[in-house]
């Protein structure tokens, strides 16, 4: 639209778009408005787009319209005049009015928000951080913490970047595809806000601004993916991102042995804002430390689990090796779907006599994160549903006349237990690891765990036959010192082919298989043994049917007349009663 105005400026540089046919939404104000937002928010030189709206005034109504007005009720009028009359006929009459609306021009200035990454963040207070977060995000809650900094060596630039109090709804509905939520600026001029590289997928979440005057302004989104700056700019991001992570856990945990007469409530709204952090990122973490290996140290730092003492509460690794046993060489956990179910295992039966404490992975990507983190602080990662595993506060020595002593007495068990389930176990051995339970099945170090097997099982493209070979052999530990498993060793001994003896033995099996967390395999197989045994409980010398009853049409008959013949002797009783 050409300025009615003419040349007001006097100085400065005129520039004159020529647009094509099909550019014609360009004209529109709506998306030029939008295009500025986006592109020169922040520019210092201030630019105004002249818009249009439309708004109401009263005007006075013309002496012809009065006319037009009278002609039109003269036959009414006479009848008015003489039935209204004001007590106020003294006064002034108002003039009468009518409503118009007009549209009504007028230059809105489009770039109204300060690039307050440029100021010191010293003069910076938290209600501006707010605001421009919100400006920036256009999210209505308020951020959950932020970071203010100026990057100096090879290259220079500022940023601030914000984690948003609340994750969206989708936020891994499409990790792989999202991209990060930064904008890059190159002086104030917004160049891009679709990144691959900036920050990691796991970190898509942090929302921010960053700013580089070494970049040139020109700079395409195809030589941008390659460009040496933003590879550096890349890995002290995600430094920062991490230290700011990092400070919110330190803050969050408090130091409570220091500092003695710390305020309470300040100290329960530090807790509470990681543990906040952690409801609506937490996977993001775990994400991290198995995608970037180069920062698994920090990210490891950051992790949060329940725990057998916990509570209610969550637990960092941090704290789990500060409260380890002095005899205690490894970190104990053990995975499954709920809090509830792991803390029933029979796994964890002999840890709890000892009073050592167990992390509960109870989250389905816990155990791939594990996998990716084999160590902390020195210590193993030991899973207690699996082979190997050994506690530090017994004598080898006695540990090992012991198991040898077990091993001799329970041959005969182990050897029929052996043959009777085949390819189903690979060995059975003496537990050290329960303490109330007959029996447990355990997998291999390098094999899928219970819970890892019920997830692949979950999976909607698994292929059964292609991921069989990580399917681990189940190492069966017996309880040598419960009365079952010494009952059945006199079973073996005394009547191995007896179906009693076999029919406990399977169902040792299948209670171990139950209570370890797989699913049993042959449910009809499992029935019939089940039904077998509650014969023998109740003293049933067959499992055969009963016959069925005949009954015929005359006994049908029979049996009519003779209830007929009792209704009818009852209601002489009740009558004989009556008189």
């Amino acid at each position: 639209m050409e300025d009615p105005r003419g040349d007001t400026l006097g100085r400065g540089t005129e520039i004159t778009l020529f647009l094509k046919e099909d550019a014609g939404e360009f004209l529109s104000h709506q998306q030029l408005g939008e295009m500025v937002k986006r592109y020169s928010e922040f520019i210092t030189f201030p630019i105004y787009l002249q818009k249009s709206h439309e708004e109401k005034f009263e005007v006075p109504v013309d002496d012809e319209d009065d006319y037009e007005d009278e002609d039109e009720d003269a036959d009414d009028s006479e009848d008015d005049d003489l039935e209204v009359e004001d007590e106020d006929d003294d006064e002034d009459d108002e003039p009468a009015t009518r409503t118009e609306t007009r549209k009504v021009w007028e230059w809105v200035r489009m770039n109204d928000q300060s690039a307050i990454w440029q100021r010191p963040k010293e003069d910076i207070t938290d209600d501006e951080y707010q605001k421009f977060y919100k400006a920036l995000s256009k999210d209505t809650d308020d951020a959950a913490s932020w970071i203010h900094f100026r990057a100096e060596g090879e290259i220079e630039f500022k940023s601030i970047m914000y984690i948003p109090s609340k994750a969206p709804f989708d936020q891994y509905d499409n990790y792989y595809g999202t991209n990060s939520a930064m904008r890059l600026y190159v002086r104030k001029v917004l160049i891009t806000d679709e990144f691959e590289d900036l920050l990691p997928r796991y970190l898509n979440f942090i929302k921010g601004v960053v700013d580089s005057d070494d970049m040139p302004l020109n700079v395409s989104r195809e030589t941008l993916q390659q460009h040496k700056i933003l590879k550096v700019m890349g890995k002290k991001l995600v430094r920062k991102c991490l230290e700011m992570l990092r400070k919110m856990a330190e803050n969050s945990v408090g130091d409570v042995d220091e500092d003695e007469d710390a305020d309470g409530d300040a100290l329960d709204e530090a807790v509470d804002k990681y543990a906040a952090f952690w409801e609506q990122y937490g996977k993001n973490i775990k994400l991290g430390v198995i995608e970037d290996s180069s920062n698994r140290s920090k990210l490891s730092k950051l992790l949060r689990f329940k725990s057998s003492k916990s509570g209610d509460k969550i637990l960092s690794l941090e704290e789990y090796v500060e409260n380890m046993k002095d005899w205690q060489e490894d970190i104990y956990y053990i995975a499954g779907e709920s809090v509830e179910q792991v803390e029933k295992s029979p796994m964890l039966e002999k840890l709890n006599k000892k009073g050592v404490e167990v992390l509960y992975l109870i989250d389905p990507i816990d155990e791939y994160t594990v996998q990716n983190l084999p160590e902390f602080d020195g210590k193993k990662l030991m899973s207690v549903t699996k082979e190997g595993l050994i506690f530090g506060d017994e004598d080898p020595d006695v540990a090992r006349k012991r198991d040898a002593i077990y091993k001799d007495t329970f041959e005969p068990l182990t050897s029929f237990l052996a043959g009777e389930y085949g390819d189903k176990i690979e060995k059975i051995e003496i537990s050290t690891r329960i303490e109330n339970s007959p029996s447990i099945l355990v997998t291999s170090q390098f094999g899928y765990s219970a819970n890892m097997e019920r997830i692949m099982k979950s999976q909607a493209f698994s292929d059964t036959q292609k991921s069989q070979y990580l399917v681990s052999k189940k190492t069966m530990e017996i309880n040598p010192r419960h009365p079952l498993v010494i009952e059945l060793n006199s079973l073996v001994e005394d009547s191995p082919d007896d179906q009693r003896t076999i029919d406990v033995a399977w169902m040792l099996y299948d209670t171990a298989l139950s209570t370890s967390g797989f699913q049993i395999e042959d449910v009809e197989e499992f029935s019939g043994r089940m039904m077998r045994i509650m014969a023998q409980a109740i003293n049933v010398e067959s499992l055969e049917l009963a016959p069925e009853l005949e009954i015929s049409a005359d006994d049908e008959d029979e049996d009519e007349d003779e209830d007929n013949l009792d209704d009818e002797d009852e209601a002489e009783d009740e009558k004989g009663e009556e008189l």
